[in-house]
């Protein structure tokens, strides 16, 4: 069902064709860097994280950490990572296939500026083991009104 919601979200903005599945898991940032060929920095991994109880996306570049501080300033509160259980339920992905596309209504997606570093990145598609070959200015404009922040660890 998640890479089915994903694809329909990708669909209307005619990039379905770009999605890319595997046999080989790509849950992991190095395992999708491996199995694309890329740097690990390229994959546009996603974290789930909860604020006034609300879920929220973080995209960031995947070798790139959330900096607790910067976290904590823009967000005003202490990071809250969904945990295993929550994340499919709250989010509409299983971990491993956590993506901006198809998600539930109520989540707020939030673009970290490492992901400035590169013109191309390769978010997941609803599975761990899939993705997707994006520019970054496709990314950008094909999400809901997403934010761009800095919360990563230089």
């Amino acid at each position: 069902m998640s890479l089915e919601t994903a694809t329909n979200y990708l669909k209307k903005h005619n990039l379905e064709s770009r999605i890319i599945l595997f046999k080989e898991s790509t849950a992991t940032v190095s395992e999708a860097a491996h199995m694309l060929n890329t740097d690990e920095d390229n994959i546009a991994k996603s974290m789930s994280f909860k604020v006034d109880n609300k879920p929220l996306l973080i995209i960031l570049s995947g070798n790139s950490k959330v900096d607790n501080h910067k976290y904590k300033e823009y967000f005003k509160e202490k990071a809250h990572m969904l945990s295993h259980d929550e994340v499919e339920l709250l989010i509409g992905h299983p971990v491993g296939g956590v993506c901006p596309f198809g998600i539930n209504d109520d989540v707020k997606i939030y673009l970290d500026e490492s992901l400035k570093r590169h013109d191309i990145v390769y978010p997941a598609c609803g599975t761990p083991n899939s993705a997707v070959k994006l520019k970054l200015t496709e990314l950008e404009s094909i999400l809901n009104n997403p934010t761009w922040i800095d919360v990563s660890k230089k």
